[in-house]
């Protein structure tokens, strides 16, 4: 019998995470997660709420001889990133996640896995259902919508969390604890073109550009990967001068926090320069090809005769949105100044759709630094309204600053190294975690952010590392065992 990932140890937490895979939990579409998570905290006798956001929170006593020790928030998003390969079919609103063991690492078949932040959700259920472990009062915050806008952290009132010190496990490399992230800011330009009727002894082309690896718009920015938008839009602009190409529909990324994969375009052309056209689009792939080569093995660029579409889009409209998104800042704009190896500021062009009658640009910026994370929005709207659209920013949320003195950072230091016999590395991470949010409601937590080695997220590429989730509940367990004394 082919093993799976309900064979892997530690159980507890790998039967936790099974279950989760079961239930459908895409961000926005929350309703099944939030009703079985109230579900299992009820079971187990314990207090259990739902606030009027859709945040879970389910409080446990301390354990006999336990009760002097400082309150812990073990806390954790219920939402995943739905992402899948153009060629499978799966619907994240209905279809459970079907995992395989793939060596040391547990994958999904051509989706997003959801170990963001489904193995941080499912260790804090191991600990509210165990009978054995040893823990001071633990509180279990599951918040929802975590992945396309912060939302359970943003409302999360004040007065339900009592605790002291709020363990975040949403990290992505065992061995390091985070201690700061960056503050992001959505940028989002619209186009309200006309419509005009395509003009006579034209050709129809679908051009598609798809294999890219996308990734984590945070974790990943840095590693050059291609962006699909990008790469369509390039060629898109260069035909447009070269053989009047018209643009009639296009459709590149879906979500903000993902570097967009693929990227899709229906366009027309004077039929004369069909030849041309589709010679141009074969050497354009051979150079797409060699430039990411070392980063995007797979990508391809292509195009497809098709039928004539009803209508093309006015050339104005064209013009401005080819050239916004060829000015948009995207990937790594700054390093870190004493941290060479973080990103310190970021931008991601993540969607250019258009949408009925309008046509959307959307780009996620983020920065540890508020003021860079806000001038660069700024210039991002002024591309876009420069280009024709109508530009707005919003969805901004601040960074959390690093507190290298933090007594949970101190004593989980110790925890490893006695544990373990080395100290872990202590991080910021470029990526958006709740703990900035949450400090506004709750100043009083002393935070800390860590968790198993996770590789890939919000692509179909996403995986964990079997071994590294063990450790990681290991070090859940034995830091719950030695929280400070609360004086």
């Amino acid at each position: 019998m082919s093993k799976t990932i309900l064979d892997l140890e530690p159980k507890e937490v790998w039967e936790n995470f099974y279950a989760l895979t079961q239930i459908p939990r895409p961000s926005k579409h929350e309703d099944k997660i939030q009703e079985f998570m109230v579900g299992f905290g009820q079971s187990l006798g314990l207090e259990t709420i739902k606030d009027e956001t859709g945040n879970v929170i389910i409080k446990k006593p301390a354990t006999p001889g336990m009760e002097n020790r400082m309150g812990v928030v073990l806390q954790g998003h219920l939402d995943m990133v739905p992402q899948k390969n153009n060629d499978k079919v799966h619907d994240f609103t209905t279809d459970p996640i079907s995992t395989i063991i793939d060596g040391d690492w547990v994958r999904a078949d051509n989706t997003t896995l959801g170990s963001d932040n489904g193995i941080g959700v499912a260790s804090a259920m191991a600990v509210l259902a165990s009978t054995e472990l040893v823990h001071g009062p633990v509180e279990a915050l599951f918040t929802c919508d975590e992945e396309t806008g912060m939302t359970g952290a943003n409302e999360l009132k004040p007065g339900l969390l009592s605790g002291d010190i709020l363990l975040n496990l949403d990290s992505e490399d065992e061995g390091e604890l985070y201690i700061g992230c960056a503050g992001g800011i959505d940028s989002t330009g619209v186009f309200s073109p006309s419509f005009e009727d395509v003009p006579v002894g034209t050709i129809s082309f679908n051009l598609t550009v798809k294999g890219l690896k996308g990734g984590h718009s945070g974790l990943d920015i840095n590693l050059g990967r291609g962006n699909a938008n990008i790469v369509l839009n390039a060629l898109l602009k260069h035909s447009a001068v070269k053989y009047g190409i018209r643009l009639s529909n296009i459709n590149g990324g879906n979500l903000r926090n993902a570097i967009p994969r693929e990227a899709f375009a229906v366009i027309t052309l004077p039929a004369e320069n069909e030849q041309n056209f589709v010679k141009f689009v074969n050497e354009f792939n051979a150079i797409v090809t060699e430039e990411y080569s070392k980063t995007d093995e797979g990508v391809a660029v292509t195009c497809e005769i098709t039928e004539t579409p009803d209508k093309v889009i006015d050339l104005k409209t064209q013009r401005g949105l080819f050239e916004a998104v060829s000015t948009c800042p995207n990937g790594t704009i700054a390093m870190t100044a004493d941290m060479p190896d973080v990103v310190e500021t970021s931008s991601n062009l993540a969607i250019v759709r258009l949408k009925e009658d309008k046509i959307e640009i959307a780009a996620l910026s983020r920065s540890s630094v508020d003021a860079a994370k806000t001038l660069l929005a700024s210039q991002i709207c002024s591309v876009f309204t420069n280009a024709g659209a109508v530009a707005a920013s919003s969805g901004e949320y601040p960074g959390w600053k690093p507190n290298v003195n933090s007594p949970i950072l101190k004593a989980m230091k110790e925890v490893y190294n006695n544990k373990f016999g080395k100290v872990p590395e202590v991080k910021v991470i470029h990526a958006g975690l709740e703990c900035g949010i949450l400090a506004g409601a709750y100043p009083q937590l002393d935070m800390i952010s860590f968790g198993p080695t996770i590789r890939h997220p919000h692509s179909p590429a996403e995986k964990v590392n079997i071994k590294t989730v063990g450790l990681f509940w290991e070090y859940l367990v034995e830091t719950l065992k030695e929280i400070p004394i609360k004086e």
